[in-house]
């Protein structure tokens, strides 16, 4: 096949290139830009899209003997990334970015540009499985469960998963890691970006205040409705947040405060005890079933809620006139569930691994 292989400058991304080489694929290397300032958005392992990164990932194209490319995508990682995670925030919701520049950007922008050029494939060095089962694709966790990211894949339509490589899916990191240095590349050892790519700081509520400006409000006790206190915005706080919430006087128990709710509009912050904060129920709109296969009925499965935790087992089931919502019944409550964020259903399947049923963005819980 003629492939595409996005190359960010790290390993996992040079590694999965390499692989596609090996497969016979006529590959083609491609850096994103997605940031109009690239020198300022690396701080060590935070952050990504630097002039550093995209060297780094030219030098890995020029030892693979490949064709390599820097495509511009800034001003749609800022409209489609950036701006989306600033709204949500200001709407007292809770949205994960990765999710978001997987869904548009990686996987839409990228893949329907490079369909566009002929190619029949983009190539990853995300963690997941993928394969094909009679034309239909069933993405599965990785086998390094320590980095599985078919979370932030779920969100995936069935089409774009037909035109996906994950070559690292039956790999462990240190592996990967482990052959990059046997190629000779250079990046073996460079760290792993985290945390969000483009706050390399690390300070997201202040990233948030320059873009939205302060609009108080009040911490509310949302057991006796008394005051607590006065913040800048409710976009400086998350569902099952503890630390930073600047209320001077501890609860009546002695024990911690957490963030319950968030109401945009009054721009009120509801508070109470970690008793309150678990839910039994997730409510989710627009779901996504990459495998083509809605759900029949009450489906047993086990639920992820965050990229990295928040999972448990479950019962899940369409619901809604038009099938367009999900309602999950959980068999144990699940702290720190926010509105906007993404849940993922996956059967759980002991001889193949975990399979991705689906996967919805939370809209309430109770």
């Amino acid at each position: 096949m003629r492939v595409l292989a996005a190359m960010s400058g790290g390993v996992d991304s040079a590694v999965a290139a390499a692989r596609a080489v090996d497969a016979g694929h006529e590959v083609v290397g491609v850096h994103l830009a997605l940031s109009a300032k690239p020198g300022t958005l690396r701080t060590g392992s935070r952050g990504c899209c630097t002039i550093e990164d995209s060297g780094d990932a030219r030098r890995a194209a020029d030892i693979l003997g490949i064709p390599f490319y820097i495509w511009d995508f800034a001003e749609r990682f800022t409209e489609e990334v950036i701006e989306t995670f600033v709204g949500e925030y200001a709407a007292g919701r809770t949205p994960n970015p990765c999710v978001t520049c997987n869904e548009k950007i990686k996987f839409e922008a990228l893949l329907d540009k490079a369909m566009a050029l002929g190619f029949d494939a983009v190539a990853t060095g995300h963690y997941a499985r993928l394969s094909l089962v009679d034309g239909v694709p069933e993405l599965r966790r990785s086998v390094d469960s320590g980095k599985d990211q078919s979370y932030v894949l779920a969100s995936l339509t069935p089409e774009q998963l037909r035109h996906s490589l994950f070559p690292l899916g039956d790999s462990w990191k240190t592996d990967v890691r482990a052959e990059a240095a046997s190629r000779g590349l250079s990046v073996a050892k460079k760290p792993d970006s985290h945390d969000i790519c483009f706050i390399p700081d690390g300070d997201t509520k202040s990233f948030l205040e320059k873009r939205l400006g302060q609009r108080p409000g009040q911490l509310v006790d949302a057991e006796t409705g008394a005051v607590l206190g006065e913040h800048t915005g409710v976009h400086g706080f998350t569902v099952g947040q503890r630390k930073g919430l600047g209320i001077e006087a501890p609860a009546p128990d002695g024990r911690p405060r957490y963030v319950l709710s968030l109401e945009p509009v009054s721009g009120t912050v509801k508070v109470g005890s970690a008793r309150d904060l678990g839910v039994n129920v997730i409510e989710a709109n627009r779901p996504i079933w990459p495998s083509e296969r809605p759900l029949d009925g009450p489906t047993e499965c086990v639920v992820q809620v965050r990229a990295h935790g928040g999972i448990v087992e479950a019962v899940a089931e369409v619901s809604g006139d038009s099938g367009d919502s999900v309602t999950v019944q959980l068999r144990e409550p699940l702290r720190g569930v926010a509105p906007g964020q993404v849940v993922v259903l996956y059967r759980t399947d002991a001889a193949e691994g975990d399979l991705v049923l689906g996967s919805a963005k939370i809209s309430g819980t109770r």
